[in-house]
């Protein structure tokens, strides 16, 4: 009976084997997950947390071939190939990441909702697939992406090239739009980690309490969807999912001036287990020396591996905690990473990043006013140059003859300049500009508008908040300070390869600078209130009066001489309504 068993369940093995319908059959549907954290402690005292989540399938969504689905969630992979879809960045923001006291981010995004698509060259109609996209994503991610129209989309011809392989960059398939007014909140983040092939009930998704992740000072959810060569020679396409989170932490422990974290202190939960899916697992903490001396830094429990590895054009080294390790776990049942500063750290040690911008609204009065724009390039002895795209709504009506770009007291004439007019009501500004940013100097631009006066039905609900103007978008290959070697780049934190560099002698940054909230001007809508209140009144006293008179009867009452009984009997009969006698 045994012998029979055995051979009944070689058979069911065979049966179930590689077979042409299955997801994991042989080399075409393979598909990997690997899951990382990266924390790094900022110059201000602050904590970054950022996780990333990156799952790679070897299969052609495009020709809608594929039936199963493991990992790669199922809702995106038909997204992708019923839409005609080559690259998805979708972004949600709550916050403005300071470049300036926090250095560059590993991955940027501006305040609210940011969505850009590359579509493939076989979509016909590029603004009804558009159109339809962001609708269904709206649906996907529970935000408010269906307000995405033809007034905030635009189609940028210098930024936004496409981060994955591509054939051309025809940017008639672009579209690029931004919703800085979108609120982030907890049901946003549900449907993003449920797009997780564990969810969040292993691995590192267990640390992601919205809870505590709500509770700071910046939070940005992101999902990328690009195709990659499937090796080297590059004959066959995979597609890759990153699902990203960063959270930046601003608290102060108490006792001697020092900030001592923990990931219990940060997410109020520890690591226990991996996700059994997951083909790669790791922790990453940036030990790297702020300056010469010895590190401020130590971390406990003692790290599974130290890595070093060039990041944005600096020597970064990384204690690496391998929750796949088998001797992780063995010492104790959770994983609670700790970091003590081993002295105060001085703030006039804050590094200063090489590209940093800020942008406000000048002038006075609800007539014009000017958009400034300030960036920062403070290389000593590097110049160069970097691409700005400006979104402003059709509502700010820009005069282009204004534009000023002035650095070291002189002019700075680009040497590529794309502007296309808005049209009231239905697209808007779009202004991109390549500029030259000689070493160590402050470049100012500067455009003056108008504001126009919208119709009553166009203003939202608290019109006195004012209007959001999204942010701009720098891109730039920055000079790096340290010579970057060839390196594995799977092996450095959070794949660095999204932005591959050009060469070993610069990296590639995109910045965002703070959106800005414009008054416009805003009509009394208190005044129908007043006047409805006002003409019920003149109506109900004036019409009251002069109906009462036409319709009142008067009767002549003849003076009748009666006693007190009868005096009474009147009083009390008139306040019943009765005739007196």
């Amino acid at each position: 009976g045994g012998m029979a068993a055995a051979a009944l369940l070689l058979l069911l093995l065979a049966a179930a084997g590689p077979g042409p319908g299955r997801a994991d059959a042989g080399r075409e549907r393979r598909d990997a997950l690997r899951e990382e954290l990266l924390l790094s402690p900022l110059p201000t005292g602050d904590v970054a947390a950022t996780f990333q989540f990156r799952t790679r399938w070897d299969a052609d969504l495009q020709r809608g071939a594929v039936s199963h689905y493991r990992l790669f969630p199922k809702a995106l992979g038909r997204l992708v190939a019923a839409l005609g879809v080559r690259e998805l960045h979708l972004a949600l923001t709550q916050g403005f990441w300071r470049t300036r006291y926090w250095g560059q981010p590993p991955l940027q995004a501006p305040a609210g909702a940011e969505l850009w698509v590359w579509f493939q060259p076989t979509v016909t109609d590029v603004d009804k697939a558009w159109k339809e996209l962001s609708n269904i994503l709206s649906g996907i991610f529970c935000a408010s992406l269906n307000f995405i129209d033809s007034t905030n989309t635009v189609i940028p011809t210098a930024s936004f090239k496409p981060l994955g392989l591509a054939n051309g960059t025809d940017h008639h398939l672009l579209r690029y739009a931004v919703l800085p007014r979108e609120v982030v909140c907890t049901e946003n983040l549900t449907p993003w980690k449920k797009l997780l092939p564990c969810g969040s009930k292993a691995g590192l998704a267990v640390l992601l309490k919205a809870e505590r992740l709500f509770h700071s000072s910046y939070h940005s959810q992101a999902v990328h969807i690009r195709p990659i060569c499937r090796d080297a020679s590059c004959l066959a396409v995979s597609w890759e999912l990153r699902q990203t989170l960063t959270v930046v932490f601003d608290f102060f422990s108490s006792g001697q001036g020092k900030k001592d974290w923990s990931l219990f202190k940060m997410f109020s939960r520890t690591l226990t287990d991996t996700c059994p899916l997951a083909s790669q697992s790791k922790v990453y903490v940036d030990i790297s020396p702020k300056n010469k001396e010895k590190e401020l830094l130590e971390v406990s429990p003692p790290p599974t591996s130290v890595h070093e590895a060039i990041v944005q054009g600096d020597r970064r080294t990384y204690a690496v905690y391998d929750l796949l390790s088998p001797s992780l776990f063995n010492t104790s049942r959770s994983l609670n990473v700790q970091l003590k500063w081993k002295r105060p750290q001085d703030s006039s040690e804050m590094p200063i990043p090489t590209l940093h911008a800020q942008r406000y609204v000048g002038g006075y009065g609800l007539q014009t006013g000017e958009i400034c724009t300030l960036i920062y390039n403070t290389h000593p002895y590097r110049a160069f140059p970097v691409i700005l795209l400006e979104t402003v709504p059709w509502y700010l009506r820009l005069y282009v003859h204004t534009l000023t770009i002035i650095t070291k007291g002189k002019e700075n004439k680009p040497s590529y300049i794309h502007y296309q007019p808005a049209q009231d009501r239905s697209r808007p500004h779009l202004l991109e500009m390549l500029i030259q940013l000689p070493a160590n100097s402050v470049t100012k631009i500067t455009i003056q508008f108008e504001r126009a006066l919208l119709k009553w039905t166009e203003y939202p609900p608290d019109p006195n908040h004012g209007f959001y103007v999204g942010s701009s978008v720098l891109s730039a290959l920055v000079p790096s300070v340290t010579a970057m070697k060839d390196m594995d780049v799977e092996q450095s934190p959070l794949f660095t390869s999204l932005f591959p560099s050009s060469d070993g002698s610069s990296y590639f940054v995109r910045l965002y600078t703070e959106p800005l909230l414009v008054n416009l001007p805003t009509p009394d809508f208190s005044m129908p209130y007043n006047v409805i209140c006002l003409t019920c009144t003149v109506v109900a006293v004036c019409y009251g009066s002069f109906y009462n008179l036409l319709t009142r009867t008067f009767h002549v009452e003849e003076p009748s001489r009666g006693g007190l009984a009868k005096r009474l009997a009147n009083v009390i009969r008139k306040f019943r309504g009765v005739p007196p006698l």
